[in-house]
């Protein structure tokens, strides 16, 4: 803008009162105001929950107040090496790192908005070299012609330039608020994901020790079995019995033993999966044998409404669900006129002595209006998109809000029926055991053949393995239900809008 150059002076600009218009006209925003959606609700759960929920008085769905867990939820199970390998996995978890990087990256995203309200400055100083060749003849004064040479000029140039688009409906500030709800989004997706691994690993463990309970049955069912094959073989010795009973027993003792070898894949596997949700590799963990004996905890349970606060894949939704909202004013906005104010001021001259002289000086400065004629309906068709985009993630947020309730209503059922079917089971091994206690008396007495021992023997066996894997499902179905009722975490826990634009 070197071509209309002027002097600085010290006048005012006429201009204050445009100023004043456009610090009114910032104050503007078009589009719609966000109000989070009706999502559908409960006043209870459908499903009750298991008897010794409502005999430890925890069961309360009346008060929201009462319904809430509160800090590491695994501690419930009091069980130290599980608490020492959940603190893992917020530490050395690689998708839980994937996930935070991608939530700072967001944050950052809020910055790069906030810095449009803003002008921006530069400086690109310069220095330039030139020489001009023969530029005329001229005739001497005794009539002869010269020719006149050019010469090398050095010019040395120092401007400043700043810009600034006001945000005169509000799209600047609509972007800031979508990057804003965006992180925070991010921010809900990193706590369900934490969530996430954290009962992936529990489950895991519980299934691990639900394992070493079968083998642990399966060794003493053994060791029973191995009594029945010398009983046998002496009945033969002493021509009692036949050798088919000895390799009727014998095959019973081996099939039992190959199925107890059999679940070394499936725990080795489970152990394998923890060492990764804890950050390791397999080679550096190893869990001890343990058998489960004690029932889940008992802990409370919310009404449904809580939901809403209590999950961070909901609060995901709804983040996702604002930001869209914020697409639309900011398509809305391309509706109308943009102003940019721009202005360029510095030094150029042939000596850089001569840079603080006044002809030296020069400046610029001037707005630009700029408003699209016809685009042939493509700005109709962006304002149409971000609406379908918007109507997209209410409903995306409604299914979130209606498969939290239906796995909190899963896992209640769950808990409920197999609690019931343990007390069922429980009685199903007594009669088994008095079965076969029975059989072996009579086959000892010789009024049986061992073909009824056997059959005892697979029915209390499988009986007893019936009554060990409900304990190891009613673990697993507890650990899935604290992570449908959120976990502990609520929304007050997302980082507010304040903060992401300040960069805390």
């Amino acid at each position: 803008m070197r071509g209309n150059r002027e002097r600085w002076t010290s006048r005012p600009l006429a201009g204050s009162g445009l100023a004043l218009l456009l610090v009114a006209l910032s104050a503007c925003r078009i589009g719609p105001t966000y109000k989070v959606p009706s999502a559908p609700s409960a006043p209870a759960f459908k499903e009750q929950p298991p008897p010794e929920f409502k005999e430890a008085g925890d069961w309360q769905p009346a008060q929201p107040s009462d319904g809430l867990l509160k800090g590491k939820w695994w501690e419930l199970y009091n069980d130290p090496v599980l608490n020492a390998m959940e603190e893992q996995v917020g530490i050395s978890n690689q998708n839980l790192l994937q996930a935070e990087a991608q939530y700072r990256e967001a944050r950052s995203a809020v910055l790069t908005a906030r810095s449009a309200l803003f002008p921006t400055a530069g400086a690109s100083p310069s220095i330039s070299e030139s020489r001009t060749g023969t530029i005329a003849k001229t005739v001497t004064p005794n009539g002869k012609s010269e020719l006149v040479s050019g010469g090398t000029n050095t010019q040395y140039t120092l401007p400043l330039t700043a810009s600034w688009e006001p945000d005169l409906w509000g799209s600047i500030r609509r972007g800031m608020t979508a990057a804003a709800a965006t992180a925070q989004a991010s921010a809900a997706e990193l706590e369900n994901l934490r969530l996430l691994y954290q009962s992936e690993l529990a489950q895991d463990y519980f299934q691990l020790h639900g394992t070493d309970s079968d083998v642990d049955l399966l060794e003493r069912t053994a060791k029973s079995y191995e009594e029945y094959v010398v009983l046998t073989r002496n009945r033969f010795a002493g021509g009692i019995a036949s050798d088919l009973d000895v390799a009727q027993a014998e095959a019973q003792l081996y099939a039992t033993q190959a199925q107890m070898q059999d679940l070394g894949v499936a725990r080795a596997q489970l152990e394998h999966a923890i060492a990764v949700l804890t950050g390791k590799p397999p080679a550096e963990v190893t869990i001890e044998a343990q058998v489960l004996t004690n029932p889940p905890p008992v802990f409370p349970v919310a009404v449904p409404s809580a939901l809403l606060e209590r999950r961070p894949d909901i609060a995901n939704a709804e983040r996702t669900m604002a930001a869209a909202n914020e697409q639309i004013g900011i398509t809305q906005a391309a509706f109308y006129p943009t102003l940019s104010l721009s202005g360029t001021l510095g030094l150029e001259s042939l000596s850089i002595a001569k840079w603080f002289t006044g002809p030296s000086r020069f400046f610029a400065v001037g707005p630009s209006l700029a408003e699209t004629l016809f685009d042939a309906g493509r700005r109709r068709a962006a304002v149409a998109g971000a609406q379908a985009a918007y109507d997209a993630t209410v409903a995306a947020y409604r299914q979130s809000v209606l498969n939290a309730f239906a796995q909190v209503e899963d896992e209640l059922a769950a808990l409920r029926v197999l609690s019931q079917e343990s007390v069922t089971a429980a009685d199903s091994v007594k009669a088994a055991n008095r079965a076969l206690e029975v059989s072996t008396a009579q086959y000892k007495a010789g009024t049986t053949s061992y073909l009824t021992v056997i059959t005892a023997q697979g029915i209390a066996l499988a009986a007893q393995e019936t009554l060990v894997n409900l304990l190891t499902r009613r673990m697993v179905a507890s650990v899935a239900l604290i992570q449908a009722l959120g976990g502990g975490w609520d929304s007050t826990q997302l980082p507010g809008k304040r903060d992401l634009t300040a960069g805390k």
